[in-house]
């Protein structure tokens, strides 16, 4: 028996009512408090470049929580994962960026909420930060604890 099922009405509603926004600097203490609350990790204060989104449903209501931020100097595995060398690392690193906060609040749940909420702010991501920054983004990380997450949503 498998453990995948069709969402149901109310919930395939819910998915495509959703939408992708970047939040607003007065919401930034809410959406910390938020993270604070229900993220493991909790809340952050990243360094350098860094974008905030709010997924939210039909009435405008925040389902999904993300930050985005300049990724890590030196990991060795993801230059070897895109294939630069030291020198093309150093030029590009300002193409990547880490997805270093992902919540889904527990108010609204249904199946493949968390994959479509991914989809529709890395949808825009790229434009978003080319704006703000001047910039393009060619490449988002994450980090995903195996002993808590498959990293499921990351995967479809």
């Amino acid at each position: 028996m498998s453990q995948y099922r069709l969402p149901a009405p109310a919930e395939q509603r819910l998915l495509n009512e959703l939408q992708a926004r970047l939040v607003a600097a007065e919401e930034l203490p809410r959406f910390h408090s938020l993270l604070r609350r229900h993220h493991y990790l909790g809340s952050l204060k990243p360094v350098g470049e860094r974008l905030y989104y709010g997924v939210t449903d039909g009435r405008g209501e925040w389902v999904g929580l993300l930050v985005f931020n300049s990724a890590a100097k030196h990991l060795k595995f993801r230059e070897q994962w895109i294939g630069w060398t030291g020198e093309q690392a150093r030029r590009r690193l300002s193409l990547v960026v880490n997805n270093s906060r992902y919540l889904l609040l527990p108010q609204q749940n249904a199946p493949n909420l968390g994959s479509k909420a991914l989809r529709l702010v890395l949808k825009r991501l790229s434009d978003d930060w080319q704006a703000r920054y001047g910039h393009p983004v060619l490449v988002v990380e994450t980090f995903v604890d195996p002993d808590r997450f498959c990293g499921t949503v990351y995967t479809a």
